[in-house]
């Protein structure tokens, strides 16, 4: 569905949030992007603009990646859906009343999705999920 190439992949989330302005049905994965979307109204004019396609998005300018940030989500949902790693399903309903709401939650969590996939590159390691799960552990300690 997404593609092998950074254009094909971004234009998942563009032509969802098409669909999504034309009141069009969504399919499967779809409908996932597209909560993924409504949680992110800051998002929403870039995926309106085909001409951001292609852009460029760099730390030195400031700037996120909005596509990465949404992908993140979708990777959570992934991992939250098939409990991969395992018990992070249970892990994140403790952190939904911990945090009170699904989008602070998920935030939370990709943090440290984040960070390990960081650690991992620079180590040139497989992520890790028995530290990925311990950093997620520890959002719920810090109650």
């Amino acid at each position: 569905m997404f593609g092998q190439n950074r254009q094909q992949l971004r234009q998942v989330f563009f032509d969802v949030w098409s669909k999504m302005e034309n009141n069009q049905p969504l399919e499967g994965l779809e409908r996932v992007l597209a909560q993924i979307i409504e949680m992110h109204p800051e998002y929403q004019p870039l995926l309106s603009d085909p001409d951001k396609l292609d852009k460029d998005f760099t730390v030195e300018a400031g700037e996120s990646n909005p596509f990465l940030h949404l992908g993140l989500h979708i990777s959570l949902h992934e991992q939250v859906s098939t409990d991969r790693p395992a018990g992070i399903r249970m892990l994140y309903q403790q952190l939904q009343q911990h945090y009170g709401n699904h989008h602070d939650c998920e935030h939370a969590m990709i943090d440290c999705l984040a960070e390990m996939l960081w650690q991992a590159q620079r180590d040139g390691q497989p992520p890790s999920e028995e530290d990925y799960l311990q950093a997620l552990q520890r959002l719920l300690d810090k109650s």
